[in-house]
């Protein structure tokens, strides 16, 4: 299965001639909303999975029960199959919407773990939870580690991002996104992200835009990963969303033979 990101730039899209076999999105954008557009895609046989940017599962602050409640609601509404947010801090003393990493240590793996496992509490379901990319950070524990041993203990899926093993490969080297992948568990990862990122040389660094083409590399190993596992792929594009026609170009060099 192939999926993409559904963004604000879509609206007005005709949606039946997207080549994609379910859509991701944010559900900050669709609490208490007109859900008319998601209901829509529900309706053509397409699942609508929601991946959350605000939950800062990474933080210290209490977690928003409110919150929780409201993305209950909505899971309910649209009877979404999977929800997901990212291994990292999105702020505590207010919502900064942006992702900052949690430190690779075993009390700080110790300690996301429990948050993790209090939200699929109050949710009453398994979630994801997805590696990000990071640019400074400190804790001995090697990357691939510090994630297996949050996956383990909080008993979650894993939203396996190949975009961002590919921008932390290039801007802190360590193990290549083909190596990264070999010490997983690949029977815990619910499905896979791609996107393209671009070089700031401001900073000296690749950076997660989502605003290019897939890397060739990257779309081989998300091809190469769903044939051998048969895990679903997702495109998400964000920043200068281009047409339909080039969304579908990129959604079909995803497709192998196993996904048509």
């Amino acid at each position: 299965m192939i999926g993409l990101g559904f963004r604000r730039e879509m609206l007005d899209w005709d949606m039946s001639a997207v080549h994609a076999d379910f859509f991701e999105v944010a559900p900050e954008n669709w609490v208490r909303r007109d859900l008319a557009p998601l209901q829509a895609l529900i309706d053509s046989g397409r699942p609508v999975n929601l991946h959350g940017v605000a939950l800062n599962l990474g933080g210290a602050a209490p977690l928003d029960r409110s919150f929780l409640r409201d993305l209950r609601q909505l899971i309910d509404d649209l009877g979404t199959p999977l929800y997901s947010d990212h291994l990292a801090a999105s702020g505590d003393s207010f919502q900064l919407y942006d992702l900052f990493a949690v430190p690779f240590t075993e009390s700080h793996a110790r300690r996301v773990a429990d948050r993790i496992r209090f939200v699929q509490d109050a949710l009453g379901m398994r979630i994801a939870v997805e590696n990000t990319t990071w640019y400074t950070n400190v804790g001995a524990m090697p990357e691939a580690d510090f994630l297996g041993m949050v996956l383990d203990q909080a008993d979650c899926h894993l939203l396996l991002d190949l975009n961002n093993l590919s921008v932390n490969h290039k801007n802190h080297g360590g193990p290549s996104p083909s190596e990264f992948v070999q010490g997983l568990d690949m029977g815990r990862v619910s499905y896979m992200h791609v996107a393209g990122h671009e070089f700031d040389a401001r900073f000296d660094l690749f950076m997660d835009t989502h605003s290019q083409p897939v890397e060739a590399h990257t779309q081989q190993l998300a091809r190469s990963l769903a044939e051998r596992h048969g895990t679903p792929v997702l495109l998400e594009w964000d920043n200068d969303v281009p047409g339909m026609e080039v969304i579908n170009q990129e959604l079909a060099c995803l497709r192998t033979s196993t996904t048509m």
